[in-house]
């Protein structure tokens, strides 16, 4: 895996501006490979889709990966017809390597890509790339295993798909449901960040991606497709899924070895909820519970280990007792220290005592367990009391930690100045600084700003590569209008709202363009 240089910082989510003037918003990138018979029909009914229902300038690039056919030709016609398309060719194979060349090469704000069967419904496209404009999510995929969706395939391909995301969710533990569908979206900001770090050039381009992006915190977007497959596809599937285990094998052992150091990248959203100082919305619960659980599973093994010993010298309901009493201080005492990071002698004799209500509150339930036992059988076996009571204690456990955590330690807030002998848990972070007023500056406040097709040709690219894709100038009839940018969620006067601005389309379907040739 690439290691040798950081990526640097995540850009954050901002709506896209609306005076990119000649400038695409969408670029779709169709990776081709001996497709003479598919290309044409494919761009042609892509184009006419676009130009009745995508209200902004697009782009469609054709992107041949080492063809030995006719392919090169059907391009280059379609080229030279159609003002939206552009031809591009690599002679190496590789869709991965066709897709990271092509798109670091390109200008648009939002890139995607789809096969050239289009086995997709067209449909769902606007829905794949809208989040992406309106500065929602990071990345879009298409699902072909979502509850929505309606596939028509094969058994063989279905079951090759869902095995294929069970072994990722398994091996990898990817959250995003399908990671081959021929049919994602990625911002073009964040593109710049996460294909140097691809290293796949072939298939497994896709969920390499994927992974990298969801480990580094990015929000992926799933959009529920209709899909039909193709029964002529060239793909070969055996080839693809070995390739594809490879893959994962590389990429889980990179992930586990610490030779992919993700953290290089920094927290991608420019305002994130979680870094925010709201009252009665205590932090830290995710840490607290694997603490809680950890103190907790040793508390039920000592707490066992007690009673077994003190059941020898008496009845059930003694031993009970006194081996609850001695775990529960034990418990609160552990609690304290790793599950709430409360350090020092200040406040201990009150928690203390506080735990010794939550105590009182376990022996009730446990006793009564065994008095119930006890009801039913007049001499229980000495196993069915120890599974009763670690029944109760389950139950005695939720109990405990909802209490300590709103009631014996609700005194203690991360991030609070040390009072009392208490301070902040290890590793946890104060809030952000934040500034109100009005002209305030804030970070990454500025909208994202994109290279006209002049300022993009022959300029060096992520990644290295510089190549230049030739535009078609597209007049913009809202040129005129002075237009103010402002960052998602912040309004003119530096407050904090719903103060998105809204994107005016590029094109209408109705509108007529003098200088377009269509």
């Amino acid at each position: 895996m690439r290691t040798d240089s950081s990526p640097g910082t995540l850009p954050a989510r901002e709506h896209l501006p609306a005076d990119i003037a000649g400038t695409p918003v969408l670029d779709v990138v169709i990776p081709v490979y001996n497709e003479e018979k598919d290309l044409q029909p494919c761009v042609r009914r892509l184009h006419d889709h676009l130009t009745r229902t995508f209200p902004y300038s697009f782009r469609i690039t054709i992107a041949d990966n080492a063809s030995t056919d006719t392919t090169p030709l059907v391009a280059q016609r379609l080229e030279a017809r159609i003002p939206e398309v552009r031809n591009f060719r690599l002679e190496q194979k590789g869709r991965g390597r066709a897709l990271r060349t092509v798109w670091s090469a390109s200008d648009a704000p939002i890139l995607a890509y789809m096969d050239v069967d289009l086995s997709t419904d067209l449909n769902a496209l606007l829905p794949l790339v809208a989040p992406l404009i309106s500065g929602h999510s990071d990345l879009a995929i298409g699902s072909r295993l979502a509850r929505s969706s309606r596939v028509v395939r094969g058994p063989k391909r279905e079951f090759i798909s869902r095995a294929y995301n069970l072994i990722l969710r398994g091996s990898l533990q990817a959250r995003f449901s399908d990671a081959q569908c021929g049919f994602k979206a990625i911002r073009r900001d964040v593109a710049q960040i996460l294909l140097p770090l691809v290293e796949d050039t072939g298939w497994f381009f896709d969920t390499e991606m994927l992974v990298l992006a969801e480990r580094a915190g990015l929000r992926i977007h799933e959009v529920p497709v209709d899909w039909v497959d193709d029964p002529n596809s060239t793909v070969h599937i055996v080839k693809t899924a070995t390739d594809d285990l490879k893959g994962v094998w590389r990429v889980g052992r990179a992930l586990a070895t610490g030779s992919l150091s993700l953290d290089r990248l920094t927290r991608p959203f420019g305002d994130d909820p979680r870094d925010r100082d709201i009252m009665d919305v205590p932090k830290g619960l995710a840490r607290q519970l694997v603490g809680f659980c950890v103190v907790g599973g040793l508390s039920t093994l000592f707490y066992l280990l007690l009673y077994t010993v003190f059941r020898q010298f008496g009845g059930s309901q003694v031993a009970n007792a006194l081996a609850l009493l001695v775990s529960a201080v034990a418990n609160t005492a552990a609690n304290r220290r790793l599950t709430f990071g409360v350090r020092g002698p200040g406040g201990a004799v009150k928690h203390q005592a506080q735990g010794l209500v939550v105590f009182g509150i376990g022996l009730a339930l446990t006793s009564g367990s065994l008095f119930a036992l006890n009801t039913a059988t007049s001499s229980p076996a000495h196993s069915t009391e120890l599974a009763v009571l670690i029944a109760a204690n389950l139950a005695a456990t939720v109990l405990r930690f909802l209490l300590f955590r709103v009631w014996v330690f609700s005194d203690r807030r991360e991030g609070d100045e040390p009072a009392n002998g208490v301070t902040a848990a290890p590793g946890a972070s104060a809030p952000a600084p934040r500034a109100s007023a009005p002209g305030t500056s804030f970070p990454h406040a500025s909208a994202p700003t994109y290279p006209t097709g002049a300022q993009q040709a022959g300029a060096p690219q992520a990644g290295g590569a510089s190549v230049p894709l030739p535009q078609r100038h597209i007049v913009h009839p809202h040129d005129h209008n002075p237009t103010t940018q402002f960052r998602a969620g912040e309004a003119a006067d530096g407050t904090w709202r719903d103060a998105t601005m809204q994107m005016l389309p590029v094109r209408r379907p109705h509108d007529t363009d003098p200088g377009d040739a269509r």
